[in-house]
């Protein structure tokens, strides 16, 4: 037991009650704040996150965390602890080096943005948004150059804010892999299109029962209505103060059924994992996870199991009962089809899984060439255009559906978007040796979600940031990351569901 470390236990707490308090801010500028508090509720959230900054960085601290660090004193915690001290040392030293006036600005910036970048997509209008992602990138270098290690460039300073100790170069050889493995396949799979019809899909679906269906469809898979909460927004995503207040969003179109339906099963995976980290670690820096593997959460619930045959087997009656005029006539095994049905499009949300990895490449690749400064801001439609073009053969037409699509760049998230594309091939190793363990289809065909909401919980959620991503996944598999499950998956799905069907 370490008396030092108790010591510490105040600081946490202050530390995490302004973090939680500046999430509840965040969260409600992208729901339902009005327009017009932006400004004055920048202010208030500039104000706590120096707060925020001064909890940590303070003399106090410093010296509990030195003497922390000595050999005798690391005997003397337990796991949790010594993952508690690991992370906030890491985030302490790092902070430390960020004038404290600079990370204030920030953060004020940072509360403006997302509404700003809202408005843009919203007009079609990038040259509104540009002077605000100017500031943006130019506080992620600056920031980076602070807080990289010397061996390390400001891209790959920022990648390990979201996967400690992935490098460009391990993206370079797995973008590779993909591309070698995913490119031909997609050629095979786009020749046999035409023989799909899902032009139902994009008929007129009201908004009010598509509310109906996603809710029902969170609880469905586990989401726990006294933990959490669904509201609306631009673009979904999940939040958390802790594992009993998870926060997720939807956004609803009328005229695409799927875009909901998958969103609400996304961010639910997020949400399980969430609910799913174990009481002790809760609300302490040890809750801090891999995105690659929190992504790989919402990747397994979303493709692997959300667009699997078994899955649909109990549902979708009820989807086409509550849509019988859309949907009467569609047979399950053409929505099936439907909702696997690959094709070269614009939006990265919207992606079947064998073009989804290629829309990562895109944002991989020009985050990359931002940061090296070998393209600039005002640059950004075209090169995406450019880039969309050569990987997908597909040319936005306004760039609400091109540069302005995503969200992350208005909330500082460089670096970030490589996590999906590690998600989607975590998800796929998790699986393949997982359906050694759990009737998965048995379970989805019977709608009993249960037995596999409490394997991963039990083997992944309960741990959060005390593991990381590849000691999980050795643990599990046997091996750290290795795409070459995600490629096989892929190809026996896309052949089996998809090339061979009669």
């Amino acid at each position: 037991m370490s008396e030092l470390f108790d010591k510490l236990v105040p600081h946490l707490d202050r530390m995490e009650a302004l973090n939680a308090a500046l999430g509840l801010f965040s969260w409600d500028n992208e729901t339902l704040a009005p327009t017009a508090a932006i400004d004055n509720t920048a202010r208030l959230m500039g104000t706590l996150s120096a707060e925020a900054y001064h909890a940590m960085i303070n003399d106090e601290v410093k010296e509990l965390l030195t003497a922390l660090g000595t050999e005798a004193e690391q005997e003397k915690l337990t796991l949790k602890e010594k993952t508690i001290f690991k992370k906030l040392n890491k985030n302490y030293e790092e902070l430390k080096k960020i004038p404290p006036a600079e990370y204030q600005a920030y953060n004020e910036l940072m509360a403006k943005s997302g509404a700003i970048w809202a408005a843009a997509r919203e007009n079609n209008d990038f040259a509104s948004f540009a002077p605000v992602l100017k500031e943006i990138v130019d506080y992620q270098k600056k920031f980076a150059n602070y807080t990289k290690k010397p061996e390390m460039g400001l891209y790959d300073s920022l990648l390990n804010d979201y996967e400690e100790g992935l490098l460009s170069a391990d993206l370079d050889a797995f973008f590779d892999k993909i591309r070698t493995a995913v490119v031909p396949l997609l050629q095979k799979v786009v020749a046999q299109n035409d023989r799909i019809d899902k032009t139902y899909n994009y008929w007129q679906y009201p908004a009010d029962k598509q509310r109906k269906f996603c809710n029902f469809l969170a609880e469905y898979i586990g989401f726990d209505f006294d933990k959490g909460v669904i509201a609306e927004s631009a673009h979904p995503f999940t939040t958390n103060l802790h594992n009993h207040d998870v926060r997720i969003t939807n956004h609803i179109y009328e005229n695409n059924l799927e875009s909901a339906i998958f969103s609400v099963i996304h961010e639910g995976g997020h949400a399980l994992y969430e609910m799913g980290v174990a009481d002790e670690l809760t609300m302490t820096p040890a809750a801090a996870i891999s995105m690659g593997m929190h992504e790989s959460q919402s990747r397994f619930y979303e493709n692997v199991i959300g667009r699997s045959e078994a899955f649909w087997q109990p549902l979708y009656g009820k989807l086409q009962e509550l849509f019988s005029e859309q949907l009467k006539e569609i047979p399950l095994r053409q929505f099936i089809l439907g909702i696997n049905k690959a094709a070269p499009g614009l939006i990265r949300t919207e992606a079947d899984e064998l073009t989804y990895p290629l829309h990562i490449m895109v944002r991989y690749e020009i985050e990359k060439l931002l940061m090296d400064d070998k393209i600039t801001v005002d640059e950004l439609p075209k090169i995406w255009n450019e880039k969309y073009q050569e990987y997908l053969g597909v040319t936005p037409s306004t760039d609400a559906e091109g540069v302005l699509q995503d969200v992350h760049w208005s909330g500082g998230m460089i670096g970030y978007f490589p996590s999906y594309a590690i998600g989607n091939a975590v998800a796929a190793q998790i699986y393949a040796f997982m359906k050694n363990e759990v009737a998965i289809d048995d379970c989805l065909s019977s709608g009993n979600l249960a037995p596999i909401r409490e394997y991963l919980k039990n083997h992944i959620h309960q741990y959060a940031g005390t593991k990381t991503m590849n000691e999980i996944l050795t643990e599990l598999t046997g091996e750290p990351l290795n795409a070459d499950y995600y490629i096989a998956y892929l190809t026996e799905k896309y052949t089996k569901l998809y090339l061979n069907e009669k």
